[in-house]
């Protein structure tokens, strides 16, 4: 299960009656408010949401940074559907295992997103910005080509986009891909707006930052057809010479 950054399970305290899983580690706990109705969403927060797959559990939480929590359920459990929530189980009591590292929410190649998303992304953020607004006409051209053409070495950057999604899923990290798109975006967002950059640049900065977390998070699964578009390096101005 995954948590906010105290270890509170996010459901539980906008319910109004928080469930901390690291006060309780190695420990039973009973839900304090269980649905009668199974599995009915008779509150906020009705039941436990349990996951078997590790890059499914931000679904329904979609934030990040998040701790990770080992637990084992309890008692009856249930599905809404086999079929659209295989991966989730729903339980009125858990036992809370222990805590895991976090970055394996993101699936096998977590650790390099995680430090991405916190290390690298706002500086290039910075300078995808600089670049589009040091000459926005030639950028808009290079975007056009890069979307559009693609070539015997690399597919074009909109094909590559579209095959994100499904490598996701062959993954089993669809709910990690688009909670890592969300925090890339505002990574992207919050600094180019501080630094004043243009719409354009915003934009610019946003795609590409979407772009790369989604390369690094399925790049053990995706070739270099499709990796050397969604890195956007094409994109990337070429370096002065003296």
């Amino acid at each position: 299960m995954a948590t906010l950054p105290d270890g509170t399970i996010k459901d539980s305290a906008t319910a109004g009656t928080p469930v901390n899983l690291a006060d309780h580690i190695g420990q039973a706990i009973d839900h304090p408010n269980p649905c009668q109705n199974k599995w009915y969403d008779e509150s906020p927060f009705s039941y436990f949401r349990t996951y078997h797959r590790l890059g499914e559990v931000l679904q329904d939480f979609w934030q990040w940074p998040a701790r990770l929590f080992v637990v084992e359920p309890l008692g009856e459990t249930g599905n809404w559907s086999p079929r659209h929530y295989r991966y989730r189980l729903l339980t009125h009591q858990i036992r809370v295992v222990e805590e895991i590292d976090a970055w394996q929410a993101l699936g096998p190649t977590g650790r390099d997103v995680a430090k991405l998303l916190a290390e690298d992304l706002p500086g290039h953020a910075s300078q995808w910005a600089r670049d589009y607004d040091a000459d926005p006409k030639s950028m808009e051209h290079r975007i056009r080509f890069w979307r559009l053409t693609g070539a015997e070495e690399c597919n074009s950057g909109m094909n590559a986009e579209m095959w994100v999604g499904p490598f996701a899923r062959d993954a089993r990290c669809s709910a990690a891909l688009q909670t890592v798109r969300r925090r890339a975006i505002d990574t992207a967002l919050d600094r180019t707006r501080a630094e004043g950059a243009s719409h354009g640049a915003q934009h610019y900065a946003v795609r590409r930052a979407e772009n790369l977390v989604s390369a690094v998070l399925i790049g053990d699964r995706m070739g270099e057809y499709n990796l050397r578009p969604l890195r956007g390096t094409d994109l990337d101005p070429a370096p002065a010479t003296v």
